[in-house]
């Protein structure tokens, strides 16, 4: 088959489409990834030495704006310059990630009677995907909760298409209790600012941990003085390109509630605390981290009622009852869904041509 992966935008997109592309070229199918224009997609699709296609796109801002108006004219003029390029290709299918850089080749293609197969990576679709889905002959979903918002007829639970370093990681136990802190791909400023001083608290109570942080380009420096000027044993990140070895060094997480780290997580068997970011659309982060506390591997923490005082009693109770965060991550490796990669691909391969 001749197939189009559109997963530009951001890394959230590129990442599992990249994933899914790499295996169904094992397969034997032709791939060609369509991307967005953005600086952040020739770092993240280092290594794919196969075909790429280009179609400017950006964001749809809410409200009603000049931006907003503009924005319309660059989708429209994205959908045309998609359409002229699926017309000399003709693919098989499209394969689309979500994000506003599916918009053009997912239109485009249903213009052409291409099939389209959409992957929805959280438990409450984006306003991507959501428009889209009228237009797909099939769409994947990580989270069960997502069938719900989505034409249930079209959905099928394929979990999270992820890299395959991260099925064969071996967790290693350390003589001290060894926290990893994840603040996203840019870091967290709440997380930069609150840990510190919650684990130097814990410190002089002398209960000792060792912590990795990755803390964002911006705010790494300042944070690895604070662990330093505490005396406290920590690996300061800005950002970490393998981060499933960072994983088998780790016991305990806590993070952002984004698709990606969840799923990462759970195959990893890493239990965790969750502080989804308020402010991410349609609350999906929030969705997302209910829905892993579901499976008991996995808890939840507002941001607005995350204090000092809560997270030194919450870190103390874990480090004290080492049985807790066992339970944990005997839960999460009994439910996580492990080949997201290999059903996605699946689901590609099964596509039915639209009449």
């Amino acid at each position: 088959m001749n197939i189009c992966v559109a997963c530009g935008g951001t890394g959230g997109h590129i990442f599992p489409g990249l994933a899914t592309a790499q295996e169904l070229r094992t397969r034997g199918h032709n791939i060609t990834l369509w991307l967005a224009g953005r600086s952040v997609e020739t770092s993240s699709i280092d290594g794919w030495d196969g075909a790429t296609v280009s179609v400017q796109a950006s964001g749809f801002p809410s409200g009603i704006s000049l931006k907003a108006i503009s924005t319309t004219f660059r989708l429209c003029h994205a959908v045309f310059l998609s359409w002229l390029k699926m017309r000399k290709m003709r693919p098989d299918a499209v394969l689309a990630m979500g994000s506003y850089a599916s918009v053009g080749p997912v239109i485009a293609a249903h213009l052409c009677h291409i099939p389209v197969i959409l992957h929805e990576a959280n438990a409450v679709p984006g306003r991507a995907i959501s428009f889209l889905s009228r237009f797909a002959t099939s769409i994947g979903i990580a989270f069960p909760d997502a069938a719900s918002h989505l034409n249930a007829e079209k959905t099928s639970v394929t979990g999270f298409p992820l890299r395959k370093t991260f099925s064969n990681i071996n967790h290693t136990k350390s003589d001290k209790f060894t926290l990893l802190i994840i603040g996203g791909s840019q870091g967290a400023h709440i997380f930069n600012e609150m840990f510190p001083e919650a684990i130097e608290a814990l410190y002089k109570q002398n209960i000792h941990l060792k912590v990795m942080h990755l803390a964002g380009m911006h705010e790494a420096d300042v944070v690895e003085k604070r662990y330093k000027d505490a005396n406290i044993e920590a690996e300061v990140y800005a950002f970490s390109h393998d981060i499933a070895s960072i994983y088998a060094k780790t016991d305990f997480v806590i993070a952002r509630a984004g698709a990606a780290t969840c799923t990462e997580l759970a195959i990893c068997g890493l239990p965790a605390l969750l502080v989804p970011h308020p402010t991410a659309a349609r609350n999906h982060q929030m969705l997302n981290a209910m829905s892993m506390a579901k499976q008991g591997g996995m808890s939840v923490q507002p941001q607005q009622d995350m204090t000092i005082e809560w997270l030194v009693n919450y870190l103390k109770n874990l480090i004290e009852n080492d049985d807790i965060t066992e339970i944990m991550r005997t839960k999460l490796k009994n439910s996580a869904i492990g080949n997201g990669t290999e059903l996605l691909a699946n689901l590609v391969e099964q596509v039915k041509y639209p009449d």
